[in-house]
């Protein structure tokens, strides 16, 4: 039975395309291990081993859900940003699906000073209050304040401290979230291709993380673990 499950999960990513990898000159010395050969200038990546690293990342998202932790979800590559914000909202979970905004873990002090200015600006009693405060001119500059605050600080309002693990789709992309989470010691669970540090991830799962299919395949996946740790 649990070949027969390992089979047809094999078969889900291949049907995505997740086996394709990046062509030989771009890859990462360190995700050698898991290619098993080459398709014209195409490297292929090992499935059995991203089929092990996905159900390990299942695991985690699980453990993750059963303790109320905070997952924060990092993906703003164009392809991808959509699904990345998608799959955070199906479990409630912040994310990041544009560029990274520079110290979100390494100075959330400050991070956090922004989300609850944005929040005293969003109150529901904000703008008469506000009006009763400032010139016409002061409400301007308060307005593109806002504005400013909501484009920056887009899936992260709802973090009041700083999560406890991420998931990231791409890490060599993401490399300044990368840094941040692990000079901070929380860990990474990864989409990440053959041009990616596999040494960056505490979790990975290496595959096709350009494939809008590949991706959406592997995030259903990890939220459905999630919503099934919730639930346990």
């Amino acid at each position: 039975m649990t070949e027969m499950k390992d089979t047809a999960e094999l078969k889900r990513l291949f049907d995505t395309g997740a086996h394709f990898a990046q062509v030989k000159s771009r890859r990462h010395p360190s995700m050698k291990p898991f290619l098993v050969g080459t398709k014209g200038r195409q490297e292929i990546i090992d499935l059995v081993k991203t089929t092990e690293q996905l159900e390990t990342a299942k695991s985690v998202m699980s453990t993750l859900a059963k303790e109320g932790k905070t997952i924060l979800f990092v993906g703003g590559k164009v392809e991808i940003s959509a699904l990345v914000k998608y799959a955070s909202q199906e479990i409630g979970a912040p994310y990041v699906a544009a560029r990274w905004l520079g110290g979100t873990i390494s100075n959330w002090t400050e991070i956090k000073k922004r989300i609850d200015r944005l929040a005293e600006l969003s109150a529901p009693d904000a703008e008469i209050t506000l009006a009763k405060q400032h010139t016409k001119l002061e409400l301007v500059m308060i307005g593109r304040e806002k504005k400013r605050l909501t484009e920056r600080l887009d899936g992260i309002t709802m973090l009041t401290k700083k999560p406890d693990a991420l998931l990231i789709v791409d890490t060599k992309h993401e490399k300044h979230a990368v840094k941040e989470a692990n000079d901070a010691g929380i860990p990474i669970i990864a989409v990440m291709s053959s041009d990616c540090n596999i040494k960056d991830a505490t979790y990975p799962i290496v595959a096709n993380d350009t494939s809008r299919k590949t991706v959406e395949l592997i995030l259903s996946e990890l939220t459905e673990a999630f919503l099934k740790g919730q639930a346990a």
